[in-house]
């Protein structure tokens, strides 16, 4: 009797062969240019680089998905294995070129977020979210400081710091290692298209987290001047600064979301376009005045649907309909930005700090449960969707480096450590979380 084929089967023999001959051309295309062909150019370059990004990376998410694994994973495994610090597929000049468009993508990332977030919805279980975010926040940035102090000695960052300063930069130290990451959060919440108390949950504490990194870092930095006796402390003005960025963009944001609100209420056409000229206007205006692009889409986000809740379904497609190739990129670009050899060098430190930060998190989580009234079980799934890092973490460790050379490229070297291993394996265990709710696609609904 004849077997019928396995059509399963069979749709990942032909992904699994284009993948390969999509790299297969890429490498060939990458040294035709290197002997002198005809791909030196800007312009050829940034093709070449989107075209296998786009290409190389959904093929492996699709893969990942018939594996019921997240497809970001793939995005960014794609992108760290054909990287310039791998298998230099995509050159460095390649990489550079795919982070043109990361000012887009954490727009519509964070826009996104801000569109999951129903204050109605929320309103009732404010109090409960506000003492789980400090439970997860609080308590493990005060262990990770204290682990970071104890282990100082030990850590390759900054031994020849003692003190305050020492003091500082390990509060640092453990302010960046107990981030979250919204973006992340929001990726694997879209492909799998997830709905329920367990991603709302997840979602409203990752941003709640994200903004207090923000303010907490700065106040952070603050003291770290003061600790080393930064001769321009006085001219900073962080203060101003800091309610510029915080307060300018979130009103920065409401305004341009109420505008938004207004055309898909009066005009409503071309809802995919206008998404991404709205995304592309609050990251190049931000930037131009000194706003933060993802708090001004985040409010954006929450300003449109809290004020225009009916459009929910025709702003979802048209999320659905923009996002995946800027997500595709996006996560390429970031897998092929982080850099393997930073890591080897340093495995012993991100190791140990990953372990503290999985233990202490999980741990608050617990605690954070039984002290807010969270629903025991939300709850137990909670901390699995606050392992992965990314986006902001990366942005707040480049400052550093910037700002403190010589033991600051140490730090950005470990984060970026932490950042490369919580991407990879963030994404599976929260989607795993969504699944074991029920909550894997219900967006619809």
């Amino acid at each position: 009797m004849a077997v019928a084929p396995d059509p399963v089967r069979g749709g990942l023999i032909r992904r699994g062969l284009a993948l390969l001959i999509a790299l297969g051309l890429a490498a060939w295309a990458r040294g035709y240019g290197e002997l002198g062909g005809a791909l030196p150019a800007a312009g050829a370059v940034a093709a070449l680089a989107l075209g296998v990004t786009l290409l190389g990376a959904t093929l492996l998410g699709a893969l990942f998905e018939r594996a019921r694994l997240p497809r970001v994973t793939g995005y960014l495994l794609f992108g760290l294995a054909c990287g310039p610090y791998a298998w230099d597929i995509v050159s460095r000049e390649m990489a550079q070129q795919l982070q043109l468009v990361n000012g887009l993508a954490v727009a519509l990332i964070a826009f996104v977020a801000g569109l999951e977030i129903d204050w109605r919805e929320l309103r009732p279980r404010a109090g409960t979210l506000a003492r789980m975010g400090l439970a997860v926040v609080a308590l493990p940035a005060a262990a990770l400081f204290v682990f970071t102090w104890l282990a100082w000695p030990w850590l390759p960052l900054a031994a020849e710091l003692h003190g305050s300063a020492r003091a500082a930069v390990a509060a640092m130290v453990a302010l960046l290692a107990v981030s979250f990451s919204p973006t992340i959060t929001v990726a694997v919440m879209a492909e799998s298209r997830a709905r329920g108390p367990l991603a709302e949950t997840v979602l409203a504490l990752v941003v709640l987290a994200d903004l207090a990194l923000v303010v907490g870092f700065v106040l952070v930095l603050q003291a770290v001047r003061a600790a080393l006796g930064a001769a321009h402390l006085e001219e900073v003005g962080v203060m101003p600064l800091v309610s510029w960025e915080l307060f300018g963009s979130l009103a920065f944001g409401g305004v341009v979301g109420g505008l938004f609100a207004l055309y898909v209420r009066f005009v409503g056409r071309e809802l995919t376009l206008a998404l991404l000229a709205l995304c592309a206007t609050l990251a190049v205006l931000g930037v131009r005045f000194q706003f933060e692009p993802l708090l001004a889409a985040l409010a954006a986000g929450l300003v449109l649907r809290n004020l225009a809740p009916t459009l929910g379904q025709r702003l979802h497609t048209a999320v659905d309909h923009s996002s995946l190739p800027v997500l595709v990129v996006f996560f390429a670009a970031s897998g092929a930005a982080l850099r393997l050899d930073a890591f080897v060098q340093l495995i012993p430190a991100v190791l140990a700090l990953a372990v503290v930060r999985a233990a202490v998190v999980w741990q608050a989580c617990r605690w954070g449960t039984a002290w807010s009234g969270l629903e025991p079980a939300v709850g137990a799934g909670v901390w699995r969707g606050l392992v992965s890092q990314a986006g902001v973490t990366l942005g707040l460790a480049a400052v550093v480096a910037g700002e403190f050379p010589s033991w600051g490229e140490r730090v950005q070297a470990v984060v970026i450590g932490l950042v490369a291993l919580h991407q990879v394996v963030g994404p599976v265990l929260f989607r795993r979380a969504l699944e074991q709710a029920g909550e894997v696609g219900r967006a619809e609904a």
